[in-house]
């Protein structure tokens, strides 16, 4: 096969030659040159002229025809723009497959594109959350879907946990949101009905809610009639009285996971937190670590507290404090003898961290991830031995997520455990006090000067 390059080498030097012959032959070589080069420069001009109108009007013209290099140019051009075609066909095939697919679906698929803005969904979305085409099209998710909760999922970019929320369109059809982050910021939803789901959990609420409500009243008659049988004891028969204080010391502890179910289900069963108020961590801390300093002798424990103070933390504050005791409560029963607990809070541009770190046995890894399961016990005999309930760590999770927090836990076999809360600058302010103390000495310095 012929190099193009060397035939259009092979073309110029022709005419050039063609030219030097007919200006001998008319006595001028220069002009005979000028008029050839002038009419290869308008050729070359008028197939550049049909290339430009050819991709202008591409899909309404044939492709140009001619010689040599441009020939070849055009056809390379054309084969290209049938493949182009080609390829193009194929994907509007398979998008309109997908969209077929994707319409068939009761859940919602959404489309949002790097800005927020709305880019397709399919017929779910209308029938879910009553978006609806040309109208919303374009237009900003969150000025559709106006729930501070949704706006704050978005906001926080933490997708790893599904959110569920009422339908804008009927508050009695639970939603549940499902957003996958791709491409250049944009999101890919998924929104499913979850009503049912929601109502039979909703249904296992109200049963142990109401159970343990129920089983409240008789064990309180229990307690109270032991307690009165061994103010009675006359002392004639010891193997009762054992007995009386180990049915004593069961009825405390199914009073306890009484308590700890009703606050669990309290917690499952509201939405948010009602009263947001300014809670002074330093001052809740100081009595969370004298609290756990009264168990520690026992065991000859050190018990450090380390405050970052100046700020308040807004919550609810007898919430927090059962979150924060129960995690330093369990340092001090779970660290052996002579062993230290480290309490810590502080507070960067990221939010207010509270720590509480062991030098316990530690944690196996497998055991982590279902921690805070009701029930769940890393040491069955050790946890029962202990007095717990086995739902502490299910109610500081459950505190956790009303605050929009997040429980970290890390631990190492042999070496100890840290439980961490990290809380949202939003939920951090700088404590109004220190700033009220802060302005009157500065007042006092003024004034003496």
């Amino acid at each position: 096969m012929t190099n193009p390059a060397q035939s259009q080498f092979k073309r110029l030097f022709l005419i050039l030659l063609l030219a030097l012959l007919i200006g001998l032959m008319i006595g001028s070589v220069a002009w005979a040159l000028v008029v050839v080069l002038a009419g290869l420069l308008v050729w070359q001009y008028l197939q550049l002229y049909r290339l430009m109108q050819w991709l202008r009007h591409s899909s309404s013209r044939e492709v140009p025809e001619s010689h040599g290099s441009w020939g070849e140019l055009f056809d390379e051009l054309y084969r290209l723009l049938n493949r182009h075609r080609k390829a193009e066909g194929k994907l509007r095939g398979v998008i309109e497959r997908v969209q077929e697919s994707t319409s068939a679906l009761r859940d919602a698929v959404i489309m949002v594109d790097g800005n927020g803005d709305l880019e397709w969904w399919n017929r779910s979305a209308k029938r879910l959350l009553g978006f609806r085409r040309p109208d919303d099209l374009g237009q900003a998710i969150t000025n559709l879907i106006r729930d501070p909760i949704f706006v704050r999922y978005l906001y926080q970019r933490d997708f790893s946990e599904p959110l569920e929320l009422p339908s804008p369109v009927d508050k009695r059809i639970q939603l549940q949101f499902m957003v996958t982050e791709f491409g250049r910021s944009e999101l890919l939803m998924l929104v499913r009905d979850v009503t049912r789901i929601s109502q039979l959990e909703r249904m296992r609420q109200d049963f142990v809610g109401n159970a343990s409500h129920e089983l409240r009243t008789p064990l309180t008659v229990i307690r109270g009639y032991l307690e009165t049988l061994q103010d009675q004891f006359d002392g004639q028969h010891p193997g009762l009285l054992r007995a009386l204080r180990q049915m004593e010391g069961q009825a405390k502890r199914m009073d306890n996971l009484v308590t700890d179910m009703l606050t669990l289900s309290r917690l499952e069963t509201t939405d948010g937190m009602l009263d947001e108020l300014p809670i002074d961590i330093g001052r809740m801390l100081r009595e969370v670590c004298n609290d756990a300093r009264r168990l520690a002798p026992e065991k000859q424990q050190r018990i450090e507290l380390e405050l970052d103070e100046g700020y308040v933390l807004m919550g609810h504050e007898k919430e927090l404090h059962s979150a924060f005791s129960n995690l330093a409560t369990n340092a001090v029963k779970y660290t052996p003898e002579q062993g230290e607990v480290k309490i810590r809070w502080w507070v960067d541009k990221d939010g207010g961290h509270y720590e509480v770190c062991d030098s316990g046995i530690g944690i196996e890894t497998h055991h982590l991830k279902r921690l805070t399961e009701r029930f769940y016990r890393v040491d069955d005999g050790r946890s029962t031995a202990e007095g717990g309930t086995g739902l502490g760590l299910a109610i500081v999770k459950h505190v956790m997520i009303r605050h929009h927090a997040q429980l970290e836990v890390q631990s190492t076999p042999g070496k100890g455990t840290c439980f961490r809360c990290h809380f949202p600058a939003d939920l951090i302010r700088q404590n109004q006090l220190d700033e009220l103390e802060a302005d009157d000495d500065g007042a006092d310095l003024e004034s003496l000067h």
